[in-house]
């Protein structure tokens, strides 16, 4: 199936993003979230983001407003009937996430594939809220989408090789390199990064060094581009400890106990760059 106009479920910084690559690649796009403010505010930031390209010199302004002008918002989750393939960039929350997809199953032509960018939870689990497992898979995009290469391609058990195809080749339309993993909570990059993360924190919370330390000798000694409580701010301490909770379920393993510390700045509201406050003040 020809994939033409392109539905995104959430108007935030992952899903914004998302929507800015699908329209930037030619197609249509459908971009929802439960809010009015929050697809304004979405649509806002892609223009900015866009608006910089042109500065650069990346971008005409031409471009910039045919990209933006393949972008629709809405707030009537109804909206998605239209779309050919969907992906659903909610809160990364079990609950809210099933509920989208037994809406979107009830919406959406029985022919569309309905893919979730969840970076922890497993996708048969997702495939179980429809009718249409074989047609549900996971696309995990990194942030920030427009800039970060990889999309990890996650087979659900009942996951078709046409829906994975499919979505495969769309990532390459994306301008993204693909990278399959099979379905284990966090799949390959969480499994690996939130653990690391998680140990940073660790760390902070036992005193083995202050917050500049850990991420100057992670920066400097590993060569890595950003320190790991740098990266947390990034992603949302919020986001960190539910897929820290998620390993932990999935696994019940030890290994992936939640640190008492991150825990702690989540409730406080400290999640990083989104709110203000972190492990660093923004």
């Amino acid at each position: 199936m020809e994939v033409k106009t392109f539905g995104v479920i959430g108007a935030g910084q992952m899903g914004g993003g998302i929507a800015q690559v699908a329209a930037a690649s030619g197609l249509s796009v459908i971009m929802h979230d439960i809010k009015t403010e929050f697809v304004v505010k979405g649509l806002s930031v892609i223009s900015k983001n866009l608006e910089k390209s042109v500065e650069k010199g990346k971008l005409s302004a031409s471009e910039r407003d045919a990209i933006v002008g393949r972008i629709k918002t809405t707030t009537d989750l109804k909206d998605m009937a239209a779309a050919d393939f969907v992906v659903e960039a909610a809160t990364e929350n079990e609950a809210i996430k099933f509920g989208i997809f037994r809406e979107l199953d009830v919406v959406c032509r029985p022919d569309v594939i309905l893919s979730t960018n969840t970076s922890s939870i497993p996708i048969g689990r997702v495939a179980a809220q429809t009718n249409r497992p074989d047609k549900v898979i996971g696309m995990h995009f990194m942030n920030p989408v427009p800039i970060m290469k990889l999309v990890e391609i996650i087979r659900g058990l009942a996951t078709s090789q046409e829906t994975f195809q499919t979505t495969w080749d769309l990532s390459i339309k994306f301008g993204k390199t693909p990278a399959e993993a099979n379905d284990f909570p966090g799949f390959i990059a969480n499994r690996i990064l939130m653990p690391m993360i998680n140990e940073a924190v660790y760390c902070l919370y036992h005193g083995v060094g202050t917050v500049e330390a850990i991420d100057t000798v992670m920066k400097l000694g590993m060569n890595h581009p950003m320190g790991p409580l740098a990266l947390a701010d990034l992603i949302g301490l919020d986001t960190c400890l539910a897929i820290m909770e998620t390993l932990y379920d999935g696994f019940c393993d030890s290994k992936y106990r939640p640190c008492p510390l991150l825990r702690k700045y989540v409730e406080a509201g400290w999640l990083g760059r989104k709110t203000g406050k972190g492990f660093y003040t923004y």
